[in-house]
C-alpha cells in the first residue's frame, strides 16, 4: 500500500477503496506481502466510522461512557508530544476521526499555539466552562461574527460533541478582529490571558456573567509600608488575576527550587534604611521600614506565572531561564496569608490605588470597599446568611490542587506551547499539543520541571532542558463550589440548539466533503470568439456525462448567444505544448471520471472546448497523431502568415506530408519547400522525401514554414537562401518599446517643424506646435539622409556645442539638424539605398563624421543627479504618437505614398554589424580600454573594424495598449537583438533627434528600476520581447573619460556621507587637475568655496574612508579608476599634512568610561605601521600616560557606530601584536578607525533607571545611524483584541 505524506510531514498509508464483490486476491488488491504492515480503514455506507460495542476491561469496570474507535490502543506517552508522531500504531484513521482518548485538538493556524494551549485549559474548566453555557447570545443585539463569548461558546460545543480529531479557531480570531498574519505572530499565553480576560469582561458588561473573571481568578493583596520606629502601616490594596514568580532573583546566581520557595520571596519584605529610608507621617521624618506584601485573597483559580523570560544586562539579550523548579499537585498556600490582616482595613490609612505591582499584578479600581465584598474572601466562601458577620472557614481549606501546566519549549526568542491538563472527571491527565491529543503520567509532568538530572553549578540553566513549565493553574478544593462538567442532556436549551445547529453544519460540511472527493477538477482552456483564449478549471462530478460537462464548460466560459452549444465540443489538450491529443467521437454518455482517469488531485492533460462555425465539421483527433503549426512565408512580400493546425502521423513521409500541407493550404506541392524550427532558431530544411516525420525529429507539437513559389531561391543553398534570411530574421526579431526623452522648450522651438492641416495630431503638448506622424518619420528618414553632410558642415559648431554642455549639464544640446529644421521643410522622397549609405556613411567612414575623439562612442554610468537633470531638461521634437502606420510605404507631404525598393517599411533601416564569421566570437578587449568603460566599434579614424551586416530594425508609433507609458512619447521598435547598442543606438537617432554621443540608453527592469547599457560592442541578446528601454538626453564620455559620484565626508556629522556632484576625471590627469576642476563647480552647484589647499580626495569604498589621493599622483597610473568610480572629498581645518604614500592617516576616537561618552574624530598621521608609533602620537594627543593607554580597532563600516554601554567589553582592547598590518587588526589603509582610553578610568555606576533611559537614547541614536541593536533582536507585535471586530480606526490610538 502507498504511502504519502501528511500535513505534519509524517507518512501515512494512501486509501484505496476495495470491491467488496470483486474476486481479486489480496496480493491483487494492492496488499503488500513480505511481513509488510497493510492498513485498513473501516466505515459504514455513510463514511462514518463504526463504533466497537461496549466493552470491559480486566478490571471489570464498563468503559462503555468514553467513545471508542477502531485504531491504536490507549497508551503512555512523553509530554508535550502527542504519540501519533512516533507510535508504531498511527493510523490514517486517526487523521480523520476523535483522538482514542476521546478528545479534540485545536488546529494549529500558523504560530498560535499559545491561544490553543489557553483554550484547551478554559475548556476544561468546569466553572468557566458551565458559566460560558449559561450565557445566551442575543443576535439581534450583536453581530455573531465579532461575538467573542459567541464565537468562545462555539467552539467548546465543538470540542465537547464534535467527532473531528481537531477544529479551526479562525472564527474565535477573527471574532478577536485579527486578520490572517496575527496567525504568523507568536505572543506570551499569560499575555494573551489577561488581554482575553479583559475583552471578556468589556463584552458582559450588564450580563449575569459581568463579574464573573474576578469571582474565578481574581485575589487582593495588601502593599504595605510598616514603620520601624512608631508602628505606623501605610497600605493599600490591589487586585491580581495571577502572582508572578521569580525563577533566579537579580544578581543571584542560585534560583529558587520551589514554587513555595518562591511564594515565600514574593511575600518577604525589604528593609528600607539608610538611602532608601521612608518619611513616615506619623513620625514626621524619614526613618526605617519595612516594605512588603501580604495575600488578604486567594481566587478560586490560582494562576501562577513563573517569570522565566529574563533580560540580561551583561550581554543586552532577552533570555529563558531554564533553572529546574517544581510545584506541587497539592499546594497549601494557608502558610502565605497573614490572619492580622484578616478584618475590615483601616480606611484612615487605606489609600485605594489601582496600581500594578511592579507591573506584574493585575490591579483595578475596587468600586466597594473591602468590608463589604460579597461572598468571597481570603479564598474561602462565606455563608450565604442572613447574617452580615463573617463566618471563616479553617485555613486548612486553603489547598489548590493543580490541574493545568502550560509548558513552553524553545527560547526567548520563539517556541512553542502546549498544555498538560488534567480532566475532573476521571482524574487523567492529558497532553493537549495542538491537534494531538494523549494521555500522559505524573512522571510526565515531572519533567515540566525543568532544569537537568545533574547539578552544573553556576551554568546549571545554560544546559537544562528548554521545555519547562511557564503558568500552573490550581483550583480550590471546596466540595461544595468544585463543579462538574455539563452533560449533553443537561445543556441549557439556547445551547441544545447550538449543537444541532453545529450538527448540521458539521453534516452539510461532510456531504460537501464527499461531493468534493467525488469531483474531478481539471484546467478548462477555450479559443473564445470574442475574448481569444480564456482559462478556468471545470470542476464536475465523475458521474456527469461527457455531454453534461461540455454543458457545464459552455457555461463556465460564457458562450451562451455567441456560439451553439451543438457547435461545441471537448477534447484532451496539452495546453504546455499547445497539442490536442485526441477527441471523444460517439463516447458523448461515458462517465467522467472513467474518461479522466478517476479523481485526482492534479491531471497530466488538459481540456479545451473547441468551437466551429455552424458550417464546419469538427476534425477527429486520434491518439498518436501529432500536431503542426504551419506557417505560410510569401517571398514578395516579406510576410510570413499565421498558423494554420494541420494533424500528421510520425510515421507519414515527407512527400505524404507535403501532400498534407498542400491540401490545407492550397500551395503547390510540387515547389514547396519545408522547413521544421525543431527548437528555438533551429531551421531544418526537410528535403528527403522518403524520411519519416519521427526521423525528422517531429514530436506532439511542431512549429514549420512551408515555401511555394517559382524563384530561383530554391537553387541556392538553403543557408544563403532568402527563405533561411527571412526566417532567421524572423527568428530573432523582439519588440522593444522605447520611451523618448522630453525636449527643453527652448531647443524644441528651434527644431519643431510645423505642419498646417494636422489639426488632430498634437504634438509634446506644446500650444502651436503640432506635426503629423507622416511628418515626423519623413523627417526622421531625411535626418538619416543629410547627417553625414550636415555633421561636416557644423563640425566645430558641434564640437562647441558638446563643450558647452558639459558646463551647462546639457541645456544647450543643440540638433546636428536643427538649420535643415528651421529653414526648410523636409518633403523629400526617400530613397532606400541612401539610407543604408546613410548607416555605413556613420558607422564605417570618416567622411561622415569629424575623427577627433569628440565622435567616438563611449559607455558611462548612470548618474542619479543626472538623471534627475535629464528629466527636467530632455525630449525630443519627433515624439511618435498613437497611429495605424505600419504599411510598408514612406508617405510624402507631396507625392504621397512611396513603395520602398525592399519590401520593408519607412522604419526598416538597416545597420552595420560585424560579418558572420565574426558571430559568437568573445571580445577581447585590451586593459586600458576594459578599465575606461569604452567600448567602441571604430578604430582611431572612425572606420569600422569589421564587415558590415544588415540587421533588421523597425520602428512605429505606439498605441495606448501597448503600455502604460505616455503613447505620445514612446516608440515600438521591432529590432534584431543581434544589432550591437552601437548600430541600436545610430537607429534611434532619427527619433531622438541628436546625434547617439548625446544620449544615453538604460534598461527598465522590475518596479521600474532602471539600470544604463553602457557596453557599445555588446548585443541586445539579453532582451526580450516587450522589455523596456528609456532615452535619456546627456553627452557620452569621451574615451579615456570616467563619470565620478563626489561625496562629501563629515567624519563628526550624524550622516558622515553627503552627496555632492557628478563631474568627470580624465585617464592621465592629476589629482590637482581634477580638484582645479572640480572646485568651481563644486562652489557654483553646492555653494562651497574652498581653497585647494584644503580639499584632499580620497578612495570611497561604500561608506568607508580610504586612501588619500595626493596632489601629484595620476589617474590610471598612481590611482585605479573605474567606470563606477566614487570619491570622497573631505575638507580639511589646515593644509595637506600627508606627503607620501607609505604614511597611515587613522581616524582615532576617546572613549570616557567615567562619563559614558565618546569624543570627536581626530586624524593620526603614522609614519610607519609600528603600535608603539601610534599609542605615543595617542598619548601626545590625549595627554594619557603611555604604560595607561589602550586601544581597540572599531568595527562594521564607517562610522564604526557602537553603543556606549558595550564598547567598553565587547571591543577586543590592547591586542598583543607590535605592528598594525597584522592580525586581530589588518591596518593597512587610510581611513581605518580606533578607539582608545585610559586604561584606569572607572566605569560610571548606573543604576537601573540610568541604565534603562541610556539604552533607550542609544537605542534611538544606533538605529538613526542605521547600525545594529545589539540587544533588540526581534520586535514584537502587541497583542491586541478588538472590541468592535477590527484594528481601531483611529490612527493616532496605540
Amino acid at each position: 500500500m502507498e504511502m504519502v505524506p501528511s500535513e505534519e510531514n509524517q507518512f501515512v498509508p494512501k486509501e484505496a477503496s476495495l470491491d467488496h464483490n470483486s474476486e481479486m486476491s489480496l496480493s491483487e488488491s494492492g496488499f503488500e506481502p513480505g511481513g509488510k504492515k497493510n492498513f485498513l480503514h473501516l466505515t459504514d455506507k455513510d463514511g462514518e466510522q463504526p463504533q466497537i460495542a461496549s466493552v470491559t476491561d480486566s478490571s471489570g469496570v464498563d468503559d462503555s461512557s468514553q467513545e471508542r474507535f477502531i485504531g491504536p490502543l490507549p497508551r503512555e506517552s512523553t509530554a508535550g508530544c502527542s504519540g501519533d508522531y512516533s507510535s508504531p500504531s498511527y493510523t490514517y484513521s486517526s487523521i480523520l476521526s476523535k483522538s482514542d482518548t476521546g478528545y479534540v485538538g485545536l488546529v494549529n493556524q500558523a504560530m498560535t499555539c499559545y491561544l490553543n494551549s489557553l483554550l484547551q485549559t478554559l475548556f476544561m474548566t468546569p466553572e468557566f466552562r458551565n458559566a460560558l453555557y449559561n450565557w445566551e447570545f442575543e443576535e439581534s443585539e450583536e453581530d455573531p461574527v465579532t461575538s467573542i463569548p459567541y464565537q468562545l461558546q462555539r467552539l467548546f460545543v465543538l470540542l465537547q460533541t464534535s467527532k473531528k480529531r481537531a477544529i479551526e479557531t479562525t472564527d474565535v480570531t477573527r471574532s478577536f478582529g485579527w486578520d490572517s498574519s496575527e496567525a504568523w505572530q507568536q505572543h506570551d499565553i499569560q499575555e494573551l490571558c489577561r488581554v482575553m480576560f479583559d475583552a471578556l469582561e468589556q463584552k458582559w458588561k450588564q450580563t449575569e456573567q459581568a463579574d464573573l473573571i474576578n469571582q474565578l481568578y481574581q485575589g487582593k493583596l495588601k502593599d504595605y509600608v510598616h514603620c520601624l520606629e512608631c508602628g505606623y502601616e501605610s497600605w493599600r490594596i490591589d487586585t491580581y488575576l495571577d502572582i508572578p514568580l521569580v525563577i533566579r532573583p537579580f544578581g543571584a546566581s542560585q534560583a529558587y527550587g520551589s514554587v513555595e520557595e518562591a511564594l515565600q520571596a514574593f511575600i518577604q519584605p525589604e528593609t528600607l534604611d539608610g538611602p532608601n529610608q521612608y518619611f513616615c507621617e506619623r513620625c514626621k521624618k524619614k526613618c526605617d521600614a519595612r516594605k512588603g506584601l501580604r495575600f488578604l485573597h486567594f481566587p478560586y483559580l490560582l494562576t501562577l506565572q513563573l517569570k522565566r523570560f529574563d533580560f540580561d544586562y551583561t550581554t543586552m539579550h532577552r533570555i529563558k531561564l531554564n533553572d529546574r523548579m517544581t510545584f506541587p499537585e497539592e499546594l497549601d498556600m494557608s502558610p502565605f496569608i497573614d490572619v492580622e490582616d484578616e478584618k475590615s482595613p483601616q480606611t484612615e490609612s487605606c489609600t485605594d490605588s489601582g496600581a500594578e505591582n511592579e507591573g506584574s499584578c493585575h490591579s483595578d479600581q475596587m468600586s466597594n470597599d473591602f468590608s463589604t465584598d460579597d461572598c468571597v474572601d481570603e479564598g474561602i466562601c462565606l455563608d450565604s446568611t442572613g447574617s452580615t458577620e463573617r463566618v471563616l472557614k479553617p485555613k486548612s481549606l486553603l489547598t489548590f490542587e493543580l490541574f493545568s501546566v502550560m509548558v513552553h519549549s524553545g527560547s526567548a526568542a520563539g517556541g512553542h506551547y502546549y498544555a498538560c491538563i488534567k480532566s475532573f472527571s476521571d482524574g487523567q491527565w492529558y497532553s493537549f499539543n495542538d491537534q494531538h491529543v494523549s494521555k500522559i503520567t505524573q512522571d510526565d509532568i515531572r519533567k515540566t520541571y525543568g532544569g537537568s538530572s545533574g547539578s552544573r553549578g553556576y551554568y546549571s540553566s545554560a544546559f537544562a532542558s528548554s521545555t519547562n513549565a511557564y503558568m500552573l493553574i490550581y483550583r480550590l478544593k471546596d466540595p461544595s463550589r468544585n463543579a462538574k462538567y455539563l452533560a449533553v442532556d443537561d445543556f441549557p436549551e439556547h445551547i441544545k440548539s447550538l449543537v444541532q445547529k453545529e450538527k448540521e453544519s458539521e453534516e452539510q460540511e461532510k456531504r460537501q466533503r464527499e461531493i468534493e472527493r467525488n469531483t474531478c477538477k481539471i484546467k478548462l482552456f477555450c479559443m473564445h470568439p470574442v475574448r481569444m483564449m480564456m482559462e478556468s478549471k471545470l470542476e464536475v462530478h465523475k458521474d456527469k456525462s461527457l455531454r453534461e460537462a461540455t454543458e457545464m464548460a459552455y457555461k463556465l466560459m460564457e458562450l451562451e448567444g455567441i456560439v451553439p452549444l451543438d457547435c461545441c465540443r471537448l477534447v484532451k489538450y496539452d495546453e504546455f505544448h499547445e497539442y490536442l491529443e485526441r477527441s471523444y467521437e460517439g463516447e458523448e454518455d461515458t462517465l467522467m471520471g472513467l474518461l479522466l482517469g478517476g479523481v485526482k488531485s492534479s491531471y497530466m492533460f488538459d481540456l479545451l472546448l473547441e468551437t466551429r462555425r455552424p458550417e464546419q465539421v469538427f476534425q477527429p483527433y486520434k491518439p498518436g497523431e501529432v500536431m503542426v503549426k504551419v506557417h505560410v512565408v510569401d517571398l514578395k512580400s516579406e510576410a510570413i502568415a499565421s498558423p494554420i493546425s494541420v494533424r500528421a502521423y510520425l510515421n507519414q513521409t515527407i512527400t505524404e506530408f507535403k501532400q498534407l500541407i498542400a491540401q490545407a493550404t492550397g500551395l503547390s506541392a510540387e515547389t514547396m519547400r519545408v522547413v521544421l524550427e525543431r527548437c528555438y532558431n533551429d531551421l531544418r530544411l526537410l528535403y528527403v522525401p522518403n524520411k519519416t516525420l519521427k526521423a525528422e525529429g517531429f514530436f506532439r507539437s511542431n512549429k514549420v514554414f512551408v515555401e511555394s513559389s517559382e524563384s530561383s531561391d530554391h537553387q541556392v543553398a538553403f543557408t544563403d537562401s532568402v527563405l533561411w534570411k527571412l526566417l532567421d530574421r524572423h527568428g530573432n526579431t523582439i519588440r522593444l518599446l522605447v520611451l523618448l526623452p522630453e525636449q527643453s522648450p527652448g531647443t524644441l522651438a528651434n527644431r519643431t517643424q510645423k505642419v498646417r492641416g494636422d489639426s488632430d495630431v498634437i504634438f509634446d503638448g506644446t500650444k502651436g506646435n503640432r506635426k503629423s506622424v507622416e511628418a515626423i518619420l519623413e523627417e526622421s528618414t531625411e535626418k538619416l539622409k543629410n547627417l553625414s553632410l550636415q555633421q561636416q558642415q557644423q563640425g566645430s559648431s558641434t564640437s562647441d556645442s558638446q563643450k558647452s554642455s558639459d558646463a551647462s549639464d546639457f541645456e544647450h544640446i543643440e540638433s546636428p539638424t536643427q538649420e535643415a529644421d528651421s529653414n526648410s521643410s523636409l518633403c523629400v522622397a526617400a530613397d532606400n539605398r541612401e539610407l543604408e549609405n546613410r548607416i555605413r556613411a556613420s558607422a564605417g567612414s570618416s567622411g561622415g563624421a569629424s575623427s577627433d575623439q569628440e565622435n567616438h562612442f563611449a559607455c558611462e554610468e548612470r548618474s542619479d543627479s543626472e538623471v534627475n537633470n535629464d528629466r527636467s531638461t530632455s525630449s525630443v521634437d519627433s515624439d511618435i504618437l498613437s497611429s495605424s502606420h505600419s504599411s510598408d510605404t514612406l508617405c510624402n507631404a507631396d507625392s504621397g505614398p512611396i513603395q520602398l525598393a525592399n519590401g520593408l517599411d519607412s522604419h526598416s533601416i538597416t545597420s552595420s554589424r560585424r560579418s558572420k564569421a565574426h558571430e559568437g566570437k568573445k571580445e577581447t578587449w585590451d586593459t586600458a580600454e576594459e578599465d575606461s568603460g569604452t567600448d567602441s566599434e571604430y578604430d582611431d579614424n572612425g572606420k569600422s573594424k569589421t564587415e558590415a551586416q544588415y540587421l533588421y530594425f523597425r520602428a512605429e508609433p505606439c498605441s495606448q495598449e501597448d503600455t502604460s507609458w505616455d503613447a505620445q512619447k514612446c516608440l515600438v521598435v521591432h529590432v534584431d537583438k543581434r544589432i550591437t547598442l552601437a548600430a541600436f543606438k545610430l537607429n534611434v537617432e532619427p527619433y531622438v533627434g541628436v546625434t547617439s554621443t548625446q544620449f544615453k540608453v538604460f534598461r527598465v527592469y522590475a518596479n521600474n528600476q532602471e539600470f544604463e547599457s553602457v557596453r557599445l560592442n555588446e548585443t541586445l541578446s539579453s532582451f526580450s520581447d516587450d522589455n523596456k528601454i528609456t532615452i535619456r538626453l546627456g553627452r557620452a564620455l569621451k574615451k579615456g573619460e570616467y563619470r565620478v559620484k563626489v561625496y562629501q565626508l563629515l567624519v563628526n556629522e550624524p550622516e558622515p556621507c553627503k552627496f555632492l556632484v557628478d563631474t568627470v576625471f580624465a585617464k592621465g590627469m592629476t589629482v590637482r587637475q581634477s580638484k582645479e576642476e572640480l572646485l568651481p563647480q563644486l562652489k557654483e552647484q553646492c555653494k562651497l568655496d574652498i581653497s585647494i589647499d584644503r580639499v584632499r580626495l580620497r578612495k570611497k569604498t561604500w561608506k568607508n574612508p580610504g586612501t588619500v589621493f595626493l596632489d601629484y599622483h595620476v589617474y590610471e597610473e598612481d590611482i585605479s579608476i573605474s567606470s563606477n568610480w566614487e570619491v570622497f572629498l573631505e575638507v580639511l581645518n589646515e593644509p595637506e599634512k600627508m606627503k607620501s604614500m607609505s604614511e597611515l592617516a587613522i581616524l582615532t576616537r576617546r572613549w570616557s568610561p567615567a562619563t559614558m561618552k565618546l569624543g570627536p574624530f581626530q586624524e593620526v598621521i603614522l609614519e610607519s605601521s609600528s603600535v608603539e608609533e601610534l599609542k605615543e602620537k595617542l598619548s601626545e594627543m590625549s595627554s594619557i600616560p603611555l604604560e595607561n593607554l589602550e586601544f581597540a580597532k572599531g568595527r562594521g563600516t564607517f562610522p564604526c557606530d557602537i553603543s556606549v554601554l558595550e564598547i567598553h567589553q565587547d571591543l577586543d582592547w590592547n591586542p598583543k601584536v607590535s605592528t598594525l598590518n597584522v592580525w586581530p587588526l589588518y591596518i593597512c589603509d587610510d581611513g581605518a578607525v580606533v578607539f582608545y582610553r585610559d586604561s584606569t578610568e572607572e566605569p560610571m555606576e548606573l543604576s537601573d533607571d540610568e541604565r534603562n533611559e541610556l539604552m533607550k537614547k542609544e537605542s534611538s541614536r544606533l538605529l538613526k545611524t542605521g547600525h545594529r541593536v545589539s540587544y533588540s533582536p526581534r520586535k514584537e507585535k502587541a497583542l491586541k483584541i478588538y472590541l468592535d471586530g477590527g484594528p481601531a480606526k483611529d490612527p493616532g490610538q496605540d
